[in-house]
């Protein structure tokens, strides 16, 4: 990759967002964790849910009031395989982290294990949650609900979410399968990259209220708080190149985040109420963590694993492809092209940074300066 960006060292980012996240108001402990989950997307090369989304989805709305810097987290049912938590519009993420901890400990017994959340907030990418499985030696499948954004099949009004729908399975590679992405075409996140970055969003991605489509980046963000416009889930608008199927993932998403723990869903997401006030997000998450070790054992799994991932990247290629990859390789990739580099940053988040450091007088000054 030719990155023109400059970067900046990972433990700086590290520090400098930690640093801050406490100066709004996040006890360290969490604002470790919560660091550390927006830099993981962004070792990942999945910018729309990294650094980017730092101001405008964190502290900005912990500014606004929509998201509170100290979680308490409430359970309010508990089994030996089972958890549901209230995080009582806390720090998603953190009360993620907390959840596949029990999680994981529970599946190490008993083979198994599941868990909601209600009442929480954005919790970063999906792929964090169930890569803490992975390292365990465990399959870890999550899911979350959001703000609706994705209009049915045959319908032109945001009603669901971008609802994720992740995977993170071990294999005896030097990379776990990782399949972590929106069950719509795109994603909020990608949409505001495109807009911080001057782009616009390719045809097709977006239905308007009239049954076209649009990209002008901007102007998407602004219709779609309107509902004049909506993410299409994958597959596409209508039947004909398979839409319903993306729709009916993207259902099931829905169901799982809100039905499970009793949450709220779809409209009730928006984060605003009825007179056009900002609310409270009142998102929904689901977890499961399921131990190999309980079948045929981890050896066996992550072989097997290994042999279907190879197989598939040693198939026939298309002509003029150089290679296939397996979910999770560019990722990896990635990071190996970063890890010594640090995070790139563009022109807008240098300013954010900046503009961060320079209002709470932290010690800090940037390569990019």
């Amino acid at each position: 990759m030719n990155e023109t960006r400059p970067f900046v060292p990972w433990n700086m980012m590290n520090d400098f967002m930690i640093d801050v996240f406490m100066k709004y108001g996040v006890p360290k402990e969490d604002a470790e964790i919560c660091a550390d989950v927006l830099l993981e997307s962004d070792r990942r090369g999945i910018e729309s849910h990294g650094c980017n989304r730092f101001k405008p989805i964190y502290l900005d709305r912990i500014k606004n009031g929509t998201l509170l810097p100290v979680t308490k987290m409430d359970i309010v049912k508990e089994t030996e395989t089972t958890v549901v938590m209230d995080a009582n519009n806390g720090m998603g993420m953190v009360a993620s982290y907390h959840m596949m901890q029990k999680l994981i400990e529970k599946a190490k017994k008993y083979g198994m294990a599941g868990g909601t959340i209600f009442n929480s907030t954005h919790y970063g990418i999906a792929g964090y949650w169930t890569t803490m499985a992975q390292k365990a030696g465990m399959i870890g499948i999550s899911g979350t609900n959001a703000r609706p954004s994705v209009a049915p099949t045959f319908g032109v009004e945001p009603m669901m979410g971008t609802n994720p729908l992740t995977f993170t399975m071990p294999t005896d590679e030097e990379f776990p399968f990782n399949f972590d992405c929106a069950t719509s075409i795109v994603q909020n996140g990608k949409i505001e990259y495109y807009e911080r970055s001057g782009k616009e969003t390719p045809a097709g991605l977006v239905v308007t209220k009239d049954g076209g489509t649009m990209t002008d980046s901007g102007q998407i963000l602004k219709d779609m708080r309107a509902g004049d416009c909506a993410l299409l889930s994958i597959g596409g608008l209508g039947e004909a190149t398979g839409g319903y199927k993306g729709y009916g993932f993207t259902t099931i998403v829905e169901i799982l985040s809100a039905a499970l723990a009793g949450g709220p869903f779809m409209k009730d997401l928006s984060g605003v109420d009825a007179n056009g006030n900002k609310q409270m997000y009142h998102l929904g998450h689901f977890f499961f963590v399921i131990n190999p070790e309980f079948f045929m054992g981890l050896d066996t799994f992550e072989q097997t694993a290994g042999n279907i991932l190879r197989g598939l990247r040693n198939s026939r290629k298309a002509p003029g492809e150089e290679r296939i990859y397996t979910a999770g390789e560019k990722e990896w990739i990635a990071w190996n092209e970063r890890k010594d580099k640090g995070v790139p940053v563009g022109e807008s988040i240098q300013k954010e940074l900046i503009a961060l450091r320079d209002e709470f007088g932290l010690d800090y000054r940037f390569p990019f300066e």
